[in-house]
Protein backbone atom coordinates (compact mmCIF):
# COMPACT_ATOMS: atom_id res chain seq x y z
CA UNK A 1 0.00 0.00 0.00
CA UNK A 2 1.48 4.02 -0.72
CA UNK A 3 2.10 5.48 1.83
CA UNK A 4 3.08 9.60 2.15
CA UNK A 5 5.65 10.87 4.45
CA UNK A 6 3.99 13.51 5.98
CA UNK A 7 7.41 15.52 7.05
CA UNK A 8 7.51 16.41 3.48
CA UNK A 9 4.16 18.09 2.99
CA UNK A 10 3.66 21.87 1.20
CA UNK A 11 1.34 23.97 3.04
CA UNK A 12 -2.04 23.32 2.17
CA UNK A 13 -3.60 24.44 -0.90
CA UNK A 14 -6.03 26.92 -0.60
CA UNK A 15 -9.22 27.62 -1.19
CA UNK A 16 -11.02 28.19 -4.97
CA UNK A 17 -8.46 29.77 -6.98
CA UNK A 18 -6.32 31.46 -4.74
CA UNK A 19 -3.62 29.12 -4.67
CA UNK A 20 -1.39 30.79 -7.28
CA UNK A 21 -0.61 34.08 -9.35
CA UNK A 22 -1.16 35.86 -6.48
CA UNK A 23 2.61 36.99 -6.10
CA UNK A 24 3.96 34.01 -4.72
CA UNK A 25 5.66 32.67 -7.61
CA UNK A 26 7.97 36.40 -7.52
CA UNK A 27 7.72 35.46 -4.05
CA UNK A 28 9.83 32.45 -4.63
CA UNK A 29 12.41 34.01 -7.18
CA UNK A 30 13.29 36.21 -4.00
CA UNK A 31 13.77 33.08 -1.87
CA UNK A 32 15.86 31.32 -3.93
CA UNK A 33 18.02 34.04 -4.57
CA UNK A 34 18.71 35.23 -0.94
CA UNK A 35 18.54 31.27 0.06
CA UNK A 36 21.90 31.06 2.77
CA UNK A 37 23.12 27.84 0.54
CA UNK A 38 22.79 29.93 -2.80
CA UNK A 39 25.93 28.82 -3.85
CA UNK A 40 25.79 25.30 -3.42
CA UNK A 41 22.58 25.76 -5.26
CA UNK A 42 23.83 27.22 -8.23
CA UNK A 43 24.11 24.42 -10.88
CA UNK A 44 22.78 21.93 -9.27
CA UNK A 45 18.58 20.99 -10.38
CA UNK A 46 18.91 18.73 -7.39
CA UNK A 47 19.46 21.36 -4.52
CA UNK A 48 16.93 23.70 -6.84
CA UNK A 49 14.29 21.16 -6.46
CA UNK A 50 15.20 21.08 -2.94
CA UNK A 51 15.29 25.03 -2.28
CA UNK A 52 11.42 25.13 -4.25
CA UNK A 53 10.42 22.43 -2.34
CA UNK A 54 11.32 24.02 1.10
CA UNK A 55 9.55 26.91 0.03
CA UNK A 56 6.30 25.32 -0.81
CA UNK A 57 6.86 23.40 2.98
CA UNK A 58 7.31 26.77 4.93
CA UNK A 59 5.88 29.34 3.04
CA UNK A 60 3.36 28.80 0.42
CA UNK A 61 1.59 25.85 -1.08
CA UNK A 62 3.09 25.73 -4.96
CA UNK A 63 1.27 23.99 -7.38
CA UNK A 64 4.30 21.69 -8.12
CA UNK A 65 3.81 18.18 -9.66
CA UNK A 66 6.18 17.24 -6.37
CA UNK A 67 8.73 14.10 -5.46
CA UNK A 68 6.23 11.56 -5.29
CA UNK A 69 4.78 11.75 -8.58
CA UNK A 70 7.75 13.63 -10.12
CA UNK A 71 9.46 10.14 -9.51
CA UNK A 72 7.09 8.07 -11.46
CA UNK A 73 8.14 10.84 -14.41
CA UNK A 74 11.56 10.28 -14.13
CA UNK A 75 11.69 6.88 -13.91
CA UNK A 76 10.09 6.75 -17.36
CA UNK A 77 12.05 9.01 -18.47
CA UNK A 78 15.06 6.60 -17.84
CA UNK A 79 13.11 4.21 -19.50
CA UNK A 80 11.89 5.63 -22.61
CA UNK A 81 15.19 7.18 -23.01
CA UNK A 82 13.52 10.65 -25.61
CA UNK A 83 15.59 12.54 -27.66
CA UNK A 84 12.78 15.21 -27.18
CA UNK A 85 9.93 15.89 -24.58
CA UNK A 86 7.65 18.36 -24.25
CA UNK A 87 6.12 19.29 -20.83
CA UNK A 88 2.43 21.67 -21.35
CA UNK A 89 2.16 23.67 -18.21
CA UNK A 90 5.53 24.50 -16.69
CA UNK A 91 4.51 26.99 -13.70
CA UNK A 92 7.59 28.00 -11.88
CA UNK A 93 9.76 25.51 -13.10
CA UNK A 94 9.92 22.45 -10.76
CA UNK A 95 8.92 19.84 -13.50
CA UNK A 96 11.11 21.10 -15.81
CA UNK A 97 14.05 21.54 -13.67
CA UNK A 98 13.33 17.55 -12.41
CA UNK A 99 12.64 16.41 -16.24
CA UNK A 100 14.88 18.28 -18.02
CA UNK A 101 17.86 17.14 -15.95
CA UNK A 102 16.55 13.37 -16.22
CA UNK A 103 16.38 13.40 -20.06
CA UNK A 104 20.09 15.13 -20.49
CA UNK A 105 20.89 12.37 -18.20
CA UNK A 106 19.57 10.22 -20.65
CA UNK A 107 21.09 11.34 -23.19
CA UNK A 108 18.20 13.78 -24.84
CA UNK A 109 18.43 16.48 -26.69
CA UNK A 110 15.82 18.96 -25.87
CA UNK A 111 13.19 19.30 -23.09
CA UNK A 112 10.22 22.28 -25.07
CA UNK A 113 8.74 23.47 -21.47
CA UNK A 114 5.38 25.26 -22.56
CA UNK A 115 3.56 28.13 -20.39
CA UNK A 116 1.06 30.24 -21.04
CA UNK A 117 1.61 33.24 -18.40
CA UNK A 118 4.36 35.17 -19.35
CA UNK A 119 5.71 35.32 -15.83
CA UNK A 120 5.73 31.89 -14.70
CA UNK A 121 7.69 31.75 -17.75
CA UNK A 122 10.47 34.44 -16.65
CA UNK A 123 10.15 32.23 -13.58
CA UNK A 124 10.87 28.96 -15.31
CA UNK A 125 13.49 30.63 -17.50
CA UNK A 126 15.70 32.25 -14.22
CA UNK A 127 15.25 29.09 -12.20
CA UNK A 128 16.52 26.89 -15.20
CA UNK A 129 19.62 28.95 -15.62
CA UNK A 130 20.19 28.71 -11.89
CA UNK A 131 20.23 24.90 -12.10
CA UNK A 132 21.92 24.98 -15.48
CA UNK A 133 19.36 23.40 -17.40
CA UNK A 134 19.75 26.27 -20.34
CA UNK A 135 21.18 24.31 -22.93
CA UNK A 136 18.37 21.80 -22.69
CA UNK A 137 15.37 23.76 -21.62
CA UNK A 138 13.78 26.23 -23.73
CA UNK A 139 10.65 28.07 -22.38
CA UNK A 140 7.59 28.76 -25.23
CA UNK A 141 5.47 31.54 -23.91
CA UNK A 142 2.14 31.15 -25.37
CA UNK A 143 -0.93 29.22 -25.05
CA UNK A 144 -0.03 25.61 -25.56
CA UNK A 145 -2.02 24.46 -28.77
CA UNK A 146 -0.58 27.84 -30.74
CA UNK A 147 2.68 27.24 -29.54
CA UNK A 148 2.62 23.59 -30.88
CA UNK A 149 1.29 24.73 -33.50
CA UNK A 150 4.51 27.65 -34.20
CA UNK A 151 6.80 24.84 -33.08
CA UNK A 152 5.64 22.41 -35.90
CA UNK A 153 5.36 25.40 -38.05
CA UNK A 154 9.01 26.12 -37.81
CA UNK A 155 10.33 22.96 -37.78
CA UNK A 156 11.77 23.07 -34.62
CA UNK A 157 9.42 20.06 -33.44
CA UNK A 158 9.29 17.08 -35.38
CA UNK A 159 7.97 14.40 -33.39
CA UNK A 160 7.28 13.77 -29.48
CA UNK A 161 9.32 10.98 -28.08
CA UNK A 162 7.36 11.98 -24.14
CA UNK A 163 4.68 14.37 -23.48
CA UNK A 164 3.81 15.46 -19.97
CA UNK A 165 0.60 17.07 -20.03
CA UNK A 166 -0.28 19.60 -16.68
CA UNK A 167 -1.70 22.23 -17.95
CA UNK A 168 -5.21 23.60 -18.44
CA UNK A 169 -7.28 20.40 -17.63
CA UNK A 170 -10.05 20.70 -20.80
CA UNK A 171 -7.14 21.25 -23.14
CA UNK A 172 -5.57 17.93 -22.25
CA UNK A 173 -7.13 15.84 -25.08
CA UNK A 174 -7.50 18.65 -27.59
CA UNK A 175 -4.00 19.72 -27.60
CA UNK A 176 -3.27 15.49 -27.44
CA UNK A 177 -5.52 15.46 -30.78
CA UNK A 178 -3.56 18.12 -32.38
CA UNK A 179 -0.37 16.79 -32.07
CA UNK A 180 -2.07 13.25 -33.47
CA UNK A 181 -3.15 15.67 -36.83
CA UNK A 182 0.57 16.98 -36.64
CA UNK A 183 2.24 13.74 -36.85
CA UNK A 184 4.10 14.73 -33.77
CA UNK A 185 2.87 11.75 -31.72
CA UNK A 186 2.66 8.85 -33.31
CA UNK A 187 3.80 4.79 -32.51
CA UNK A 188 6.72 4.81 -30.02
CA UNK A 189 5.12 8.33 -28.31
CA UNK A 190 4.59 8.25 -24.91
CA UNK A 191 2.41 10.12 -22.46
CA UNK A 192 2.57 11.33 -18.66
CA UNK A 193 -0.66 12.87 -17.82
CA UNK A 194 -1.07 14.61 -14.28
CA UNK A 195 -3.72 15.08 -11.93
CA UNK A 196 -5.86 12.47 -13.41
CA UNK A 197 -7.16 11.87 -10.02
CA UNK A 198 -7.13 15.16 -8.37
CA UNK A 199 -9.14 17.02 -9.87
CA UNK A 200 -9.63 14.42 -12.60
CA UNK A 201 -9.90 14.29 -16.11
CA UNK A 202 -12.49 12.00 -17.53
CA UNK A 203 -12.56 12.85 -20.55
CA UNK A 204 -8.81 12.82 -21.57
CA UNK A 205 -8.35 9.06 -19.67
CA UNK A 206 -11.65 8.01 -21.85
CA UNK A 207 -9.36 9.02 -25.01
CA UNK A 208 -6.51 7.25 -24.21
CA UNK A 209 -8.60 4.39 -23.43
CA UNK A 210 -10.60 4.04 -25.87
CA UNK A 211 -10.40 1.11 -28.43
CA UNK A 212 -10.08 2.55 -32.26
CA UNK A 213 -13.20 1.27 -33.09
CA UNK A 214 -14.17 3.65 -30.27
CA UNK A 215 -12.71 6.13 -31.18
CA UNK A 216 -13.54 6.22 -34.91
CA UNK A 217 -17.27 6.02 -34.12
CA UNK A 218 -16.88 9.14 -31.29
CA UNK A 219 -15.37 10.84 -34.17
CA UNK A 220 -18.30 10.64 -36.02
CA UNK A 221 -20.78 12.42 -33.61
CA UNK A 222 -21.19 16.01 -33.76
CA UNK A 223 -19.02 17.82 -31.78
CA UNK A 224 -21.18 19.70 -28.64
CA UNK A 225 -19.61 23.71 -27.73
CA UNK A 226 -17.92 24.26 -24.95
CA UNK A 227 -16.34 22.45 -21.95
CA UNK A 228 -17.16 18.74 -21.14
CA UNK A 229 -19.74 19.29 -18.47
CA UNK A 230 -18.10 16.76 -16.19
CA UNK A 231 -15.08 19.23 -14.99
CA UNK A 232 -15.29 21.50 -12.03
CA UNK A 233 -16.93 25.01 -13.10
CA UNK A 234 -13.91 26.43 -10.52
CA UNK A 235 -11.22 23.94 -12.77
CA UNK A 236 -12.95 25.69 -15.89
CA UNK A 237 -12.64 29.06 -14.93
CA UNK A 238 -9.31 29.30 -12.96
CA UNK A 239 -7.84 31.24 -15.65
CA UNK A 240 -10.76 33.30 -17.10
CA UNK A 241 -9.72 36.28 -15.20
CA UNK A 242 -5.84 36.38 -16.45
CA UNK A 243 -6.71 35.25 -20.14
CA UNK A 244 -10.84 35.81 -20.47
CA UNK A 245 -12.76 32.48 -22.02
CA UNK A 246 -10.61 29.39 -22.80
CA UNK A 247 -10.48 28.81 -26.72
CA UNK A 248 -9.36 25.20 -27.76
CA UNK A 249 -7.83 23.61 -30.93
CA UNK A 250 -10.54 22.03 -32.82
CA UNK A 251 -7.93 18.90 -34.63
CA UNK A 252 -10.12 15.95 -35.00
CA UNK A 253 -6.46 14.09 -34.44
CA UNK A 254 -6.00 10.31 -35.79
CA UNK A 255 -8.38 8.20 -34.32
CA UNK A 256 -6.46 5.31 -35.55
CA UNK A 257 -3.56 5.23 -33.23
CA UNK A 258 -3.84 2.67 -30.42
CA UNK A 259 -2.85 3.48 -27.07
CA UNK A 260 -1.67 1.00 -24.34
CA UNK A 261 -2.62 3.30 -21.08
CA UNK A 262 -2.00 2.41 -17.16
CA UNK A 263 -2.99 4.76 -14.07
CA UNK A 264 0.01 5.18 -11.21
CA UNK A 265 -1.23 6.14 -8.54
CA UNK A 266 0.44 8.29 -5.97
CA UNK A 267 0.42 11.52 -4.11
CA UNK A 268 0.18 15.31 -4.75
CA UNK A 269 2.71 17.61 -2.87
CA UNK A 270 0.55 18.29 -0.02
CA UNK A 271 -0.13 14.66 0.89
CA UNK A 272 -3.78 14.23 -1.49
CA UNK A 273 -4.59 10.84 -3.42
CA UNK A 274 -3.23 12.05 -7.28
CA UNK A 275 -1.80 9.47 -9.96
CA UNK A 276 0.02 9.63 -13.39
CA UNK A 277 -1.26 8.13 -16.42
CA UNK A 278 1.42 6.92 -18.16
CA UNK A 279 0.11 6.03 -22.19
CA UNK A 280 2.24 4.34 -24.48
CA UNK A 281 1.21 4.70 -28.59
CA UNK A 282 1.81 1.34 -29.85
CA UNK A 283 0.17 0.88 -33.01
CA UNK A 284 -2.01 2.26 -36.17
CA UNK A 285 -5.19 0.46 -37.71
CA UNK A 286 -5.50 1.80 -41.04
Amino acid sequence: MLSFEKAKAYAPQEGGTGFFDDGREIELLHFMYSHPTLDSIRGSPTNVLAAIDEFGRTKKYLMNVGEDKGRIVANLIAEVKPKVMVELGGYVGYSCILFGDAVRRAGGQQYYSLERNPEFAAVITSLVDLAGLSDTVKVVVGSSDTSIQRLYDSGDLKHIDLMFLDHYKPAYTTDLKLCEELGLVTVGSVLAADNVIKPGNPPYLEYVRSSVKEKREKAQEVEKGGVDERFPEKNVKMYEKRFGESKFSTSKGNPNLVYESTLFNSFEPTGVPDGVEITKCVGEEK
